[in-house]
Order: C-alpha cells, then structure tokens, then sequence
C-alpha cells in the first residue's frame, strides 16, 4: 500500500511539472483574496427513532429504557476558502468552524447521533468545532494538509445528521489530463458526526490512493485501495454507463465492489474477508425514473467501516436506515423517482423505494437472517427570490427484520426525519 500511495503521488507531481506551459487552474489563479469564497451551511433536523417492540433505547448512564429516540436540532456551518497565490506553487488556507444547538431532546430519548452525551446522559446542549488546511497547487495538482472533508470511495466523511465527520490528514488531488483524477491520501484522525474531539474513533492512519477516469461523456470507471492500520485493507471498483435511448430517455447502469481484507488485530483471527457488490439498472423516462438494484454480500464476515469514515459505503442498497451488507446477504431494490418540474413545479421531487434482504448468515441461529426497508423521501427546494435555495424535506423509513437478524443488528424501527437546508453563498 505504501508504494502504491507514493507512485501515484510521484505520477501527480511529474504530470503537474511538465504541463505548466499549458492553460491550468493555477496559471489561471486570481490570487489567494480574489477566488476566495465564505459560505454559511445551515441545517435543521428532527429525528425520531421509533423502536415498534417497546423499549429498545437504553440510555448508557440512567440504563433506563425508552420506546423510541427523539431529538432536534440546528447545525451552522461556517466555510472559508482561500484562493491560491499566483506564480508556479499557489498557495492557500481552507477553515471552517461547526457548531451545533440542541433545540430539543431528553435524556430517555438521546441515541440518534446528533449530539454528544452529558455525564447525566443528556444531550449536549452546544457544541463548537474549528478546523483548518493549508494547501499548494502546481499546474491541475492540489495538496492539502490539516483539517478536512473527504469523499473518497475508501474514506468518506458521513453528513447524514446536523454536521459532518472531518478528517485529519494530508490530500493530494490531480487533474492534469483530461478525463482523469488521481488521489491519495494519509489520515490519522477522523471526529464523529456528534463530537467536537479531533479523534472520535482513535484512528492510527489511513492510507488511501485512487484513480477515476471517464472514457466519454457517457462511460466512466474508478479504482480506489486503502490501508486502515489495525482494521483492514480495502478495494473499491466502480464502473458507471449511461445509454441514451431516445429524447428523454436513457439507460444507466451503476456497478460498485468492494474486497475487503481484515487484520488479525480487528478479527481476532476469526474472520479475514468480505466481498461486497451492487449493479443498478435506472431507467429514464422524462420526469420519472424506475430503478431495480441487485446486491451480494460473501465471505466470512459483514461489510464493515465507519473509522474510516461514516460515509465509506458507495453501494447502491445501503439506503436511509440499513446497508444490506450482511454476511452472505443477497439483496433486491425496486426504486421509482418523480421530478415534478416537468409538471410546473420545479424544485419539487419525492422517491420511493423498496428493499429485501436474505440468506444472511448470523452467529449462533440455524435461521437464516431476513430483513426489509420502505423508504419515501419528499423534498421542495426554493427556486428564486430572497430564500433561493431554501430546502425542506421529509424522509421516512420502516425497517423491520426476522428475529435472527434483530439479533445481530438491531430491532424494529419507524425512521422519521425532518430537514431544513439553507446555504448562503457570503463571498
């Protein structure tokens, strides 16, 4: 992992010294105040849990149960990019400051992940986070070190609450030929969604490297590989194609893999692999889209991640609540999409779509585990005017699986979200 990690590090910087003479993003700089950009993220979310037999929900401190979690809350994110000095190195800073308000939420209902936990077991009221990178380009080539996000099919930070995780480390990202991205990375710390400490999950290093490149404007395809210290090595592929059928029509057709290979030190010599992978169909027609996704899970284990990243699950059935990644799981997804704007109101869309899972193997059950989910998400976003780019929408999930598999991961649940957005775009 480690050669690979510096010979693509190598290719970046040799692509980006000898094409200087070329039109690039840094011969093009403006200057570190003139391309500089400050934007404010705002974000309420309400989100009940709700646990359909009974009290589920034990709070860590009062070991009381509840029957369901529910919370509310307001995140404001604050973000500063800098543009880069002008000449053959540019250089910048990025910072960013994350704060949290809990508007409401008891001690029996806490666990959803939107706040950190109190000694009496409450949620924290208020929260800051700050963070910063420096970062140079040369040519197309960008490296950056300090606090960061990612997105990265091996290492991806999760926003799926009020905040995001951010990521402690050093980034290169290049783009020197057309068509084609190379990254590779080092971190050694990554926060929670609802903590403010630089290293939530007490991460060693993380070495990642990936390439995509897009064949046409209609075929692109990506390798990514990573080294997670003490956890696993992990592969990602993807390969995306889109088939145009006729005016307003199309054919796409998304496949996602991982091999996973586990260290000794994480399995306790139990378990060594897993292969994870996911082909969707989506068919396209105008306004609506019909979608129909496969998924296999094999080998010894689940598909496991979250310290390296909440959001390290690029698979086309890890949806609002369950991934499907169970060991041997196979699953099936039927999915439709309505973009209203073909009927006079843009902005306006809602999905729906379900999902069932079997044959997943579980520790100590001759049955087999089985597990479903029906998800319907709504969402209107603000098209002109003052609050352009307000967005609200609704996300509902139902989750319900056989005893076997509420076993090993977790009971019966109605999931229900709220969520406001509104960015703000300041320089």
């Amino acid at each position: 992992m480690q050669v690979m990690k510096w010979s693509a590090l190598a290719l970046a910087v040799t692509a980006g010294t000898t094409q200087l003479a070329f039109a690039s993003a840094q011969s093009e700089s403006k200057g570190f105040v003139e391309d500089s950009s400050f934007d404010i993220f705002n974000r309420a979310l309400y989100m009940n849990r709700d646990f359909r037999n009974g009290g589920a929900n034990t709070n860590k401190v009062t070991g009381k149960e509840a029957g369901y979690r529910e919370e509310t809350g307001l995140g404001i994110r604050l973000l500063f990019e800098s543009g880069f000095t002008q000449g053959t190195v540019g250089v910048g800073v990025d910072a960013h400051s994350l704060s949290s308000i809990k508007l409401d939420g008891g001690r029996g209902h806490y666990g959803n992940g939107l706040f950190d936990q109190t000694s009496d077991g409450r949620g924290d009221d208020t929260q800051t986070e700050v963070g910063g990178a420096v970062k140079f380009r040369v040519s197309d080539t960008v490296l950056k070190y300090g606090n960061q996000f990612v997105a990265s099919p091996v290492f991806s930070t999760d926003d799926s609450r009020i905040l995001p995780e951010a990521a402690t480390g050093t980034y290169l990202v290049s783009n020197e030929i057309e068509g084609l991205e190379l990254s590779a990375g080092r971190f050694s710390a990554l926060s929670s969604q609802a903590s403010s400490d630089r290293d939530t999950f007490e991460l060693k290093s993380a070495d990642i490297v990936g390439a995509s490149y897009a064949f046409t404007d209609n075929l692109s395809a990506s390798v990514h590989a990573s080294d997670v210290e003490d956890y696993w090595k992990k592969y990602y592929g993807n390969v995306n194609y889109t088939l145009p059928l006729a005016e307003e029509q199309a054919l796409n057709f998304d496949f996602n893999i991982y091999k996973t290979d586990y260290e000794d030190e994480y399995s306790n010599d139990e378990f060594d692999d897993n292969t994870v992978w996911s082909l969707a169909a989506a068919y396209s027609l105008g306004a609506h889209k019909f979608t129909l996704a496969y998924q296999r899970s094999s080998g010894d284990h689940a598909y496991d991640y979250g310290v390296d990243g909440g959001g390290t699950v690029w698979l086309n059935n890890s949806v609002q609540y369950s991934d499907f990644v169970g060991e041997d799981e196979k699953s099936y997804q039927a999915r439709y999409d309505l973009d209203m704007a073909s009927y006079g109101v843009p902005g306006l869309s809602f999905m729906t779509r379900y999902i069932y899972g079997d044959d997943i193997t579980v520790e100590g059950f001759e049955e087999e585990g089985k597990e479903h989910e029906w998800n319907f998400e709504t969402k209107y976003v603000i098209q002109e005017g003052a609050a352009k780019d307000l967005s609200f929408r609704v996300r509902h999930a139902i989750w319900r699986a056989n005893d076997a598999y509420n076993s090993a991961y977790g009971d019966d649940l109605n999931d229900t979200r709220l969520i406001v957005e509104y960015p703000l775009d300041v320089l």
